[in-house]
């Protein structure tokens, strides 16, 4: 392959990539958007919808460890691929489950383990082909977050107003089997992929714990760990009531309230993730602790907005908390992978990014079934304020270690 077909093919495989994860993330808010027709139809109550998504949530993070390993030792094409194509068809038949055992089987024992495969694999093939474009294409990549969850909200609530909730289950989930197909042909591991330094056969292939120790003895992997478990916890808990939210408070369909419960936020994530993108580099290069800064910022300046979802009675305020709070966590996004490899060596990425989502999603997914329960005794006002809460904290604990530990832990990685 010559050095031009090289350039080229590496944004072919970032546009695989960035394929098979707005499927990914679309195929998680179909749940959501879902939601009320799906507790309603199989006479489910709120606290169970939410335990099946944090039943979800936890399988996923119990076996992405396990992810992480197989992203070190093997194919990282066939790893992504069988990973999209197993919770596509995981996704189909939960179409057709008829009670609460069937949609845990299916949803958060079936889907989220074929999920759990994806990401570490994903994120570190990304970093293996971009290593001097890495945080433009981590940030274009994002934008397949947003792009799904928009997608999904609307469209599987229209397919639920039309055709019945199963039909949006099917649909997505067929869709993720044709992309499986094409990955197969035209996704390829990357041979040549780059190291900080030449290492021993037995450094070649790291044990099974490695990356936890990595993560938790390197303070600005473990602070950012933290950071991100809070994120998630804000974003699953956000993702997984704000449709019914305007459902039940605004009186909205469900395709308008799946709609615009992540429109609004997921538009102003993505030109904000673009920017954040550029802005790291720039300043990255300067100082590399700027990246985390930038994160913390962005977890700081996103309080107000969370804290305008339940304080505003006029909808289009409520749609102004979103904007600003989907440009604020941006900044987080487009920094998040580019800052746990400037701390962890380049053959424990798929791990160490593996320890990193184990820990947020296992946090993130208590928030559906907590915000389930704070929503039957207090309302879903008093849930956004404690959602508020979480990133204020986590934004001054990631702004303290930024500015005390980063630049040790990046030039600790350089000299081996």
């Amino acid at each position: 392959m010559t050095i031009f077909k090289k350039q080229n093919y590496k944004w072919e495989v970032l546009l695989l990539l960035w394929g098979a994860f707005l499927l990914n993330q679309a195929d998680r808010q179909v749940f959501n958007t879902v939601l009320p027709a799906m507790r309603d139809a199989l006479g489910l109550t709120d606290t169970s919808v939410g335990m099946i998504a944090t039943l979800f949530n936890l399988f996923y993070a119990f076996l992405v460890p396990v992810g992480g390993w197989a992203g070190d030792h093997l194919s990282k094409k066939w790893v992504t691929t069988l990973s999209i194509l197993f919770w596509s068809v995981a996704t189909m038949f939960t179409g057709l489950a008829t009670g609460f055992v069937w949609l845990v089987v299916l949803r958060s024992v079936a889907t989220g383990g074929g999920e759990a495969f994806f990401g570490p694999a994903n994120y570190s093939m990304i970093a293996e082909y971009h290593t001097d474009t890495r945080a433009r294409a981590m940030s274009v990549h994002q934008t397949a977050y947003y792009v799904g969850v928009i997608m999904a909200g609307w469209l599987a609530g229209f397919i639920a107003d039309r055709f019945g909730w199963q039909y949006s289950f099917i649909i997505f989930g067929a869709a993720g089997v044709l992309w499986a197909f094409l990955m197969v042909i035209r996704l390829k591991d990357r041979q040549d992929a780059p190291e900080e330094k030449p290492v021993s056969e037995v450094q070649q292939k790291p044990g099974f714990f490695e990356g936890f120790k990595v993560v938790f003895t390197t303070p600005t992997a473990l602070m950012l760990t933290v950071g991100f478990s809070g994120l998630i916890f804000v974003l699953t808990g956000y993702l997984s009531w704000m449709p019914t939210y305007l459902h039940e408070n605004f009186g909205q369909s469900l395709a308008a309230a799946g709609f615009n419960a992540v429109f609004y936020t997921h538009l102003a994530a993505f030109a904000g993730v673009l920017a954040a993108g550029s802005l790291s580099d720039r300043l990255g290069r300067r100082n590399p602790r700027a990246r985390m800064v930038l994160q913390a910022a962005g977890l700081l300046a996103g309080v107000p907005f969370l804290l305008m979802f339940g304080a505003c009675n006029a909808v289009w305020l409520v749609y102004l908390g979103l904007a600003g709070f989907g440009f604020c966590r941006a900044f987080f996004d487009a920094n998040t992978y580019t800052v746990l490899y400037d701390v962890t060596p380049s053959r424990l990425h798929a791990s160490c990014s593996s320890v990193m989502i184990m820990i947020g999603f296992g946090v993130g997914a208590l928030a559906p079934v907590i915000l389930g329960s704070i929503k039957q005794s207090a309302g879903l006002d008093f849930a956004f304020v404690c959602l508020a809460a979480v990133w204020l904290v986590c934004g001054l604990m990631m702004l303290a270690v930024a500015l005390k530990r980063y630049r040790t832990d990046y030039d600790n990685v350089r000299k081996g």
